[in-house]
Order: C-alpha cells, then structure tokens, then sequence
C-alpha cells in the first residue's frame, strides 16, 4: 500500500519455500523432496490463505535440465506455476538456490554464466507472463560454503575459489537477467543475500572491517561500486580477479530492483582473540591472530544488529527498495512468533520514515531439514515453519494465524509477544561474555500467563521451569491454590489470575492403590479435568490436560494411534478414559495429551534415575520383561506440549520418544550408556513383581497426527547430561500424571 506521494505505508507480505537444492560430493539433496512439497501441489492453496502476495518460488535449473539444457523437463513448474497465478500470488521465481548447478557445470566453471544465461532464457520464453526473478539465491554465502569451507560442492577452500565462485555467480546473474529482459523487458531482480554484521575486539578489527566489506560483495559488483577506490579490490585482483572483469561489472548496470536481505539470528558475529572464553568448536583465526569466531547474540551485551539497521543501511548505501527476504528462526514456537514480529515491526517503522521497505517474507513455509548442521549431513533433522510437515498433511502452526493477522489488520497478536525473544534476555550471554552486574529478569506479571497446576509433581515442576526458560509467565499452583474438583476453587483461580492457557499437571498416579480407591481416582483423574474443562471453555481459555498409554489393553500388538479405540484393563485407565471423554464434550478446543512412562533430570522420582541409582550402589534391579512401552523424556515432553499450546492445536496428541522397549530392555540401556553393570537388571515377567493393577502388555504409543519427539537413545543420552545431581532439592512426591514409577 502507498500514500498520495509514493510513499509505502506498509510493506507487503511474502512467503517462501525452503527449496535448496545443494550437492555434497557426489549426491544431491532436495529440500522440496524432504518436506514432501514435490508432490502436494495442494500446498499452494494452503499459502493462499495466509494472505501473501508474492511467493519465493524455485524453477530450479538443476531439477528442470538435471543432465542437459536439451532435455528440460518442466512437468512440476508447469503444474505449479499457473496454479500461483490462479491463485493471485506473484512467483518470485529462483533458478539456482544454494546450488552449484547440475552435474555438467559448477561454480568455477568460466562456463557458467552463458548456461545459466540459456537456462534463464527458456524459463522467460515457457512464462512470459512472470514479473520478477532470483536467478541466484545468496551467492556470497553459497560461495563461502562452497568454496572458502569445503562444505558443499566443489568443496574449495581457499581464497581464489571463493572469489572465482562469487564473481561467477554475479556475472551469471547479470548474463541471466540480460536473457530474461529480452523475453520479459520489465523483468525485475529481486535479489537476496545474507546480511549481517561482524564486530570484534579492538585487537581484531582489521578483520571485522574485512567482514564487513566482503558481506557487500555480491551486491557491490551487481550495483557496480567495486571501483579502484572499493576496499576490497586489491584483495580481489590478488585473488585473481582481472581488469576485464571489474570492467565488466562495471558497466553492466544490474543495480537490484529489489535488494533482499536474508537477516538471522546467526547472521551478526563476534571475533574474539580470548580464545579460553569460547568452546573449541569456534577457534579458528587468520595468519595473524587465532580468534574465536561466535554469534554475536552471545558474546555482545548490546545484542545484535537487528531487523531495522540491516534494511536501514542497504537503502543508504543502494537507494533501491529493500525487503526482508527469510524471516526465521530455529527456536521454539513463542520465539519463531517474537522473531518475526520484531521484523515486521521494524519494516513498519522505516516505511513510516520515509524508507522503500517492498515486503517482509515469512521464510520456510514448510520448515527445513538439517540447516541446524549447514547440510553438511542429512540426518532428517527437522524445523517447522508456518506449516509442520512431519505429520500426514502440513499442519498450521501459530505463525499461519500471526500471517493471516498481519494480513488483516496489520499486526499479529498472541499473548507470549508481550515478552522479549530469547536474544532479547541476559541468559543469552556465554558464561565468559556476561556483565558482572546481574542484568534484572523482566518482572513476572500478578496475572495472565499460563496457570499450571501440580505444584509438588514431577511434571508441574518441569513445566515452571521450561516456562521459564522461554519467558512464558506461569503461575504454579497446589490443590491448596486451586482444587480441581471443586468448581468455586477453579471459578475462583481462574478469575484472579486471568491466564490465557491453563495446563493440568495434577491427579491421581498411584496404579495399583487406584484398584482400591475407585472413587479417588476418578474424583482427581476425571471429575476435576471435566470441571476444568467446563471453566475454561466458559472464559475462552486454553487448556491442556494429560492422559495414558493405560487407556489401551495392550491387545493390538502394534503401536496405538490417537484414533484406536480405547479399552482400559485397570482403574486409573479408565479414569483416564472418562477424562477424556468429558473434556471433549465440554471444551472442544482442548489439548489431550497421551505419554507414557516419562521420565526427566530434575526428579528422583523415576524408573531411570531409580534405576540407575540402585544399580551405581550396586543393587540388582528386577523389571518386567514382558511389558513393551514408549518412555517420554520429560524436556522434550514439556517443550513439544508448549509448542502445541501456542500452535492452539486440539484433540488428542500422542508424546513419547520414539522407540519401544520392555522395562527390562530400559533398564538395560541405561546402564549400558552409564557405564554400569548390565549383569544387575534381572528380567522377569511382570507377574512376578507383585502388580495389583492389570497392565497392558503392549502399549506403545505412536502418532498419526505428526508430532515426533527425539529417538529414545537421544533422550537417554541427554538424561544422563542432564540429570541434577543427588542431593539437590527435588520437587517431593511421587508427582505428575503417568509418573509410574516402572514395574
């Protein structure tokens, strides 16, 4: 939208599909295979309704021409293409992202650039009708990782093949742009790259000057600045660089219509020379000086850069319209909001001053596999996005609701944007990096936030101490603060403070007393939940509540789904049956979650840690051979539930890592990553062991709905990191629901 003058009152929203396309040696690796976009043209529908009006789109070379410009396949832009343009979102179309080309080329190939010039041609000749193009997707990083680090194809690492990459791919974008406008005169480039910022110690400023320079590169040879006076173009000619070619950019005239950046969290950097600050894995250094090479989020007390500089100085040193390009970031869900709102409202803020900001692009649509290791290997590591694709179909998360927002009314709102991202928070330093003045935490709010409830249990316990790390406000709250099963007690909780989700960590665990005391049970396992659920449907407040593996009877023989149906064997099951029956009818809106057998660092009260103990004053430990289960670690247990919480999902969700195995089989894992005597665990069958309670054999969870923690082994291996020494304070009893302490 612009005003009378031409001003720009508020930028436009974009969206983009993680789509690199990258090669490792011999082996190519698809982003839009990984999340399954390569076949789910319905996709496109689903951004539609987001209420974006371009989309970053591939029509990548190496997909369309894989083993020649004469063979080009175009089956899957001809499919989608058209459907984008029904659809009235305009296609940002890139041919090469985070690419070396198909295997006949690469990035020092002098041949590049006029096939990446045909290739672009025939894509402008097919679409005639497209307006705006990324014919190389960050070429500076690209080139870095290419070849400066060796981590992609062709895996150069020196100075020359850097350069040579960069000036390749620019003078490829130039060549491309030049065969698109022939097709296509108003053709614009919208071009991207990673902008950040490096700061360092006095020591090493040379060095971040350097940094700071070179991030420029791309854009600078494009916009035609790397004149005799540029900074680096000493560097570069002895780099390899040759008169033809500086003149070349020079006079090529290809100033980006649109200067993308692409700004994350890693992006800014800190060089440092006190190496004993930092871990080893960030020691690196130049001929002069051994340096650390950090985040600057964690080594800097005044933070990073920010939304607002990165787009401010790329119109001052450009003059052209400026977008944010990839908005992203890999946190939690509450985090993924925050960043975001911190960009958009950045780009608001500069459009009212006056600065051309064309759009803020919600990045990863679909999320990412394996950028946490620079695709340096692919081990299926997944991100969410706006949509999670790790279940059956894309699932919206709490970001589609924050776009369709900002569509609308020209702002997101949820409750946990009130509070500051995690980059905004003291923690954020490194131990070595922190002030020694204690920078004061954000006040906790009277009222608002997150009720939890199960005070003195092992999973109320876990979920104040997560909401606090992700600077979520929560009220933890005893039977004496609030009763589940009276209706004046939560009325009254309720209204005093306010909160906009309610979690119920409480009830009745004990298996075998419940066989005994039937009407306890179901008092605190199904007349509480339902009342709560009651309260909080009347208020519109959220709520999530637990449930059981137990619900099942084990006859199946196969992992359960949300969808089976349920036949508890013992009370406390069908307690929890009941449970779930009520707080469906009563608050459709509600989160159920089914776990089984958790365990977690921060109690004693747990088969593991019981186990481990036992084993390490050198007791034997006797457990069921004859019971399959699915243990959940409590941390990721309670991280997955607040992202769910966020997202607002509903219904019943499965939880546990994944992994099967028998008491006796858990037992045995353990010991073996702690080092102890696997001989001690006695297998026996769960008759043996003195059980009142009937137990399912076989009642592992798994999930239809997409959700999928950690694989056990990782969870156990983190446990033992993890766990808080003996004789720290412990929450008391034996606490949350399904805590079980483990045949």
């Amino acid at each position: 939208m612009t005003g009378t003058q031409g001003r720009r009152l508020f930028p436009e929203l974009w969206g983009g599909v993680e789509c690199t396309l990258h090669r490792v040696g011999d082996r190519f690796h698809s982003q839009i295979e990984l999340s399954g976009h390569l076949a789910r043209p319905g996709d496109l529908e689903l951004f539609a309704t987001l209420g974006i009006t371009a989309l970053r789109y591939p029509v990548l070379w190496e997909m369309v021409a894989p083993d020649s410009l004469e063979r080009p396949d175009w089956s899957f832009s001809d499919e989608r293409l058209p459907l984008l343009r029904r659809l009235n979102i305009e296609p940002i179309v890139g041919l090469l992202h985070h690419g070396s080309g198909p295997r006949y080329t690469d990035l020092t190939d002098p041949g590049f650039p006029d096939l990446l010039a045909r290739y672009a041609g025939m894509v402008a000749a097919r679409y005639p009708w497209l307006t705006s193009f990324t014919p190389v997707n960050e070429p500076l990083t690209t080139a870095r990782f290419s070849c400066l680090y060796g981590h992609w194809y062709p895996h150069g690492r020196d100075d020359a093949s850097f350069v040579r990459a960069v000036v390749t791919q620019c003078r490829a974008i130039v060549e491309a742009m030049r065969a698109i406008r022939r097709v296509i005169p108003g053709a614009r480039l919208v071009m991207t790259e990673d902008m950040g910022r490096t700061f360092a110690t006095n020591v090493l400023s040379y060095q971040a000057n350097y940094e700071n320079s070179r991030r420029w590169l791309s854009l600078d040879l494009l916009a035609g600045r790397v004149d005799r006076d540029h900074p680096l173009r000493l560097w570069l000619s002895q780099c390899g660089v040759s008169g033809e070619e500086f003149d070349y950019f020079l006079g090529c005239d290809m100033t980006p219509d649109v200067v993308g950046l692409n700004y994350y969290l890693t992006s800014d950097r800190y060089l440092d020379q006190r190496l004993e600050r930092y871990p080893e894995t960030s020691h690196g250094g130049n001929h002069r000086h051994r340096y650390a090479d950090v985040e600057a989020v964690r080594a800097c007390p005044e933070g990073i850069l920010g939304h607002e500089e990165v787009l401010r100085s790329a119109w001052l040193r450009y003059r052209r319209e400026v977008a944010l390009t990839e908005v992203h970031a890999g946190a939690t869900r509450e985090d993924q909001l925050r960043w975001f709102h911190e960009a958009w409202q950045a780009a608001l803020k500069l459009c009212r001053e006056g600065v051309p900001v064309r759009a803020v692009t919600s990045w990863a649509l679909l999320g990412s596999y394996d950028w946490c290791g620079l695709l340096t290997s692919m081990e299926g590591r997944y991100e969410p996005g706006v949509f999670d694709v790790s279940g059956p179909a894309p699932r919206p998360t709490a970001l589609a609701t924050a776009l369709k927002q900002i569509a609308l009314f020209g702002r997101a709102f949820h409750p946990t944007l009130a509070r500051p991202g995690w980059w905004r928070r003291p923690e954020r330093l490194l131990p070595g990096c922190r002030p020694k003045r204690a920078i004061p935490a954000p006040p906790h709010p009277a009222a608002g936030g997150v009720v939890v409830i199960g005070k003195t249990g092992t999973l109320g316990h876990a979920f104040f101490l997560v909401c606090a790390s992700r600077c979520v406000p929560c009220h933890l709250l005893s039977r004496d603060d609030l009763d589940i099963t009276s209706r004046e007690s939560v009325a009254a909780a309720l209204d005093l403070f306010t909160p906009w989700a309610v979690i119920n960590a409480a009830g009745f665990v004990r298996i075998d007393e419940a066989e005994g005391d039937a009407d306890t049970c179901f008092r605190q396992n199904a007349l509480g939940p339902g009342i709560l659920a009651g309260e909080c449907a009347r208020r519109g407040i959220a709520l999530v509540t637990f449930s059981s593996d137990m619900v099942f009877d084990g006859s199946k023989g196969t992992p359960y789904h949300e969808t089976d149906p349920v036949a508890p064997l013992n009370v406390y099951g069908r307690s929890k049956a009941e449970a779930e029956r009520l707080v469906q009818s009563l608050h459709p809106g509600a989160l159920l979650i089914r776990t089984s057998a958790f365990f977690g660092p921060w109690d004693r009260y747990n088969f593991v840690t019981d186990t481990l103990r036992r084993l390490a004053q050198g007791e034997t430990v006797q457990a069921a051979s004859d019971l399959v289960v699915s243990p959940t670690y409590v941390p990721d247990l309670v991280h997955a539930c607040l992202d769910l919480l966020v997202d607002a999902a509903h219904g019943i969700w499965h939880l546990t890592n994944d992994g099967a195995v028998t008491w006796a089989e858990l037992a045995g894992h353990c010991a073996t990553l702690a080092g102890l005597d696997t001989a001690s665990v006695i297998p026996c069958p769960a008759s043996a062991l003195g059980f009142i309670a009937p137990r399912p054999p076989f009642s592992v969870l798994a999930s239809e709905r997409g959700i999928a923690l950690p694989p056990l082994s990782d969870a156990l291996a983190r446990y033992l990191v993890d766990t808080v020494p003996a004789g720290l304070d412990q929450p008391g009893g034996a606490a949350g629901p399904d805590t079980k302490k483990g045949p």
